[in-house]
């Protein structure tokens, strides 16, 4: 994906300290650190951010914050509140750029940051972000293993002569992966926030990679309603375009994900994944994913659809 700058972000935050009873409902964790760097389409640096802010919800550091950070709350008492910090975060970050992460995590938190404090979001629905933990399981392992950035540091020889867990150093670090990382290798496998969700069917999101496609459905009040839907359990082969029968039908596994098995007279075996997951403002959404496979692995599919029924003969 085209921008005019990559905005390589590392976010600190805190949490109740008395556990499920102090929780803030809408915000489970207050970013107290913002780290960044922006680079150009080259990936070299062309400017840096950071800051800490002062607690206004959980204004006592839970033990783990303390450990990791070596913070006190004292010292966070000094800074500027969140709302001056990502009025000027954002202004810094400019008009036209993609944002990079380590892990999954950090683009949701920072719009749940800005919902609670009523400040205006500039992210789209299915905001798109390169999550570079991802991109480097995709190049280095097997696509699903996520190693911390220190292992990811380690194994590409990168020198460690900053500290890690500290937000600006951990976007330092971030920045020299990616730098060492052949990154157009795996561009297109961008990731997607679901924090804002499409509520109407023309703003649902298909993509398709080399390896797999990939469908984000709008919001939807119940699982019922969703499988419901012929779209959402509708399998497709993203290689022709062609529908396809199912070999064996939407089952469940797990207490809230399916799996299906359909085939394709051209491109064989498609194993189809549906997940249901919570949208963040009320119901549920489908995460649905198509990917081609051999006979080895439909045989698993068919092995673990068996299991499954076993266990429900048995209660």
């Amino acid at each position: 994906m085209n921008c005019l700058h990559y905005i390589v972000m590392d976010l600190e935050w805190n949490q109740s300290p008395r556990g499920r009873a102090g929780k803030c409902g809408d915000m489970p964790f207050e970013i107290i650190e913002i780290g960044a760097v922006k680079l150009d389409e080259q990936l070299q640096e062309v400017g840096q951010f950071h800051e800490f802010i002062k607690p206004a919800v959980y204004r006592q550091l839970h033990y783990k914050t303390k450990e990791i950070l070596n913070l006190d709350v004292k010292e966070l008492e000094q800074c500027r509140g969140f709302k001056p910090v990502i009025r000027d975060f954002l202004d810094w970050c400019g008009d036209d750029y993609l944002i990079c992460t380590w892990g999954s995590m950090d683009l949701t938190e920072l719009q749940r940051n800005l919902s609670h404090f009523h400040q205006k979001n500039p992210f789209p629905k299915l905001a798109f972000y390169y999550d570079i933990q991802k991109l480097y399981s995709l190049l280095y392992s097997d696509g699903k293993d996520r190693c911390s950035l220190k292992t990811a540091v380690e194994q590409l020889g990168i020198p460690e002569d900053i500290p890690f867990h500290r937000a600006i150093d951990d976007t330092i670090y971030t920045v020299r992966v990616m730098q060492k990382m052949d990154l157009e290798a795996v561009k297109q496998y961008i990731s997607v926030d679901y924090f804002l969700l499409p509520d109407k069917k023309e703003e649902e999101l298909s993509l398709v990679f080399d390896r797999y496609a990939k469908s984000v459905s709008r919001v939807f009040s119940t699982r019922e309603e969703a499988m419901a839907d012929r779209e959402i359990t509708s399998t497709q082969c993203y290689c022709c375009g062609r529908r396809l029968r199912k070999k064996i039908r939407w089952f469940m596994i797990g207490g809230k994900n399916y799996l299906c098995l359909a085939y394709c007279p051209e491109h064989g075996y498609m194993k189809g994944k549906l997940r249901i997951k919570k949208a963040e403002h009320g119901g549920v959404f489908v995460v649905k994913t198509l990917k081609l496979i051999n006979e080895e692995q439909a045989e698993l599919v068919r092995q673990r659809k068996k299991e499954i029924e076993k266990k429900k003969r048995q209660k």
